[in-house]
């Protein structure tokens, strides 16, 4: 039982995974505002929504400000909390703004004692009816950015546009690493074989490149799911979602080959050769060519991927172990379908099987 301590690991991983990752909420953002486009020398009054907020409870400590960049900002004048979830900001434009550019944009942040801060990037265009900036610097009057709180409790962080669906990372990147780290396995197998042609490496090499397209596929899938729920539909044609089209056909294409072959030995050999292509054609398709065009998809087309914005450490939390937990029960699968293939070929006295 203790040298199948790693199925375990696998399982318990996985389990950790669909909990931890899916009952863990996000912190408290900013879904909305209204109106997001003003002009200089106005007073405004600002909608602002709220996401998982408690704008009740900490109404005595809301600040609130529009900050031009990371030394200028304006405070608001008044706020008025209607519920947990919504709350009215009262800002006061200049009439002038300190840049040279007629429309500026302006983030907004929020901060309490409850939920911490919150910001949304560009959350309100002003423009500027004359540029003067010159006389933007004598009447702005700036509002120090300070002190701010930090939420308690573990929360993953919340991003406008991903919302909810940021749990998905826990699924369909991870799938899709553990997806390459097992056709990488495959791929050796099948070098294995061309070096010592055993059975073993045969069926080792067909038995990972099967997991690894099961993996794939599910990639494929929560990745559509994914692309539903941030770009409006669940296959837009993006160049990464063509590429990755493209590998699991080509993948795909490695069982089409094997079963059009009789001899047991020729079949072994030309289905390496073909693995090790797939392999090869696997890492430009998904990784080099979608960043030479444009794409939808982070980490692609000058597109950025996940990061510390993003991918923070109460997330490392879930997202390695859901890497591994993928990871090791693929090799479980995998180790299973050799067997499988060994039993198979010795019942029928073969070298391999059809």
């Amino acid at each position: 039982m203790v040298k199948h301590w790693w199925k375990a690991l696998g399982v318990l991983l996985v389990i950790y995974t669909l909990t931890v990752g899916m009952l863990i909420p996000l912190r408290p953002g900013i879904t909305a505002v209204s109106p997001s486009s003003v002009r200089t020398g106005e007073q405004i009054t600002i909608q602002v929504a709220g996401y998982n907020s408690n704008f009740k409870k900490a109404q005595d400590s809301i600040r609130a400000w529009l900050k031009l960049d990371n030394e200028r900002a304006i405070a608001a004048q008044s706020i008025s909390v209607k519920d947990d979830q919504s709350v009215s900001l009262i800002f006061d434009i200049p009439e002038y703004l300190p840049v040279d550019q007629r429309v500026q944009d302006m983030t907004l942040v929020i901060d309490n004692d409850a939920d911490g801060a919150s910001l949304l990037p560009s959350a309100v265009f002003v423009t500027q009816d004359s540029i003067d900036p010159e006389m933007g610097q004598q009447v702005w009057k700036n509002a120090d950015i300070s002190n701010l709180n930090d939420k308690k409790g573990i929360t993953f962080p919340f991003r406008n546009i991903l919302g909810e669906t940021i749990r998905n990372t826990y699924f369909h990147v991870s799938l899709w690493l553990a997806m390459v780290s097992i056709f990488i396995i495959s791929f050796a197998n099948s070098i294995n074989y061309l070096r010592d042609p055993l059975p073993i490496y045969d069926y080792k090499a067909k038995a990972y490149t099967r997991s690894g397209l099961l993996l794939g596929i599910l990639g494929l899938l929560t990745g559509a799911i994914w692309a539903k729920n941030t770009w409006g539909q669940y296959w837009s044609w993006d160049v990464k979602q063509n590429m990755t089209a493209v590998s699991l056909l080509i993948y795909m294409a490695y069982f089409i080959l094997r079963s059009s072959l009789t001899d047991s030995e020729q079949k072994a050999r030309i289905a390496a050769v073909y693995n090790i292509f797939a392999f090869v054609a696997l890492i430009p398709l998904i990784y080099v060519i979608p960043r030479l065009t444009d794409s939808l998809h982070p980490g692609a087309g000058g597109n950025i991927t996940f990061g510390s914005q993003d991918l923070d450490n109460t997330m490392r939390m879930v997202f390695y172990p859901a890497i591994i937990g993928w990871f090791l029960i693929s090799v479980w699968i995998s180790k299973l379908q050799y067997r499988m293939d060994i039993i198979h070929a010795r019942i029928w006295n073969l070298d391999d099987e059809d």
